[in-house]
């Protein structure tokens, strides 16, 4: 897996070719990454099925609980199929834009 920190959120990356690995150990791990916000950025998997993506639903549920953001990054997955407790976006920017809107909402006691 593959890190890269930003100021206020944190990139994951798989670096193997199996998003359901992927979601198996990012749910292991998770715990090393709780106290922040993640990014997962899976675009590389390419045209997703929606089981595939609600892989990360349980590990999606668990990190909002803890006041942080998780936002997958996929452009190909049909985004109104998608359940509302899983953030997906279509790029990184639109990522780190929604993790900004997530902390003002929090700041302010949403």
């Amino acid at each position: 897996m593959k890190t890269e920190q930003k100021d206020n959120y944190i990139i994951l990356r798989d670096e193997k070719e199996d998003v359901n690995d992927f979601a198996d150990f990012l749910t292991r791990i998770h715990d090393k990454f709780k106290d922040q916000n993640l990014v997962i950025d899976i675009q590389k998997y390419g045209n997703l099925t929606l089981e595939e993506l609600l892989q990360f639903l349980k590990l999606s549920i668990i990190h909002r609980k803890g006041k942080r953001s998780f936002v997958l990054v996929n452009d190909t997955i049909n985004i109104d199929a998608v359940p509302e407790e899983i953030h997906v976006v279509p790029t990184l920017q639109e990522a780190e834009d929604l993790i900004g809107l997530e902390e003002i909402e929090r700041d302010l006691g949403f």
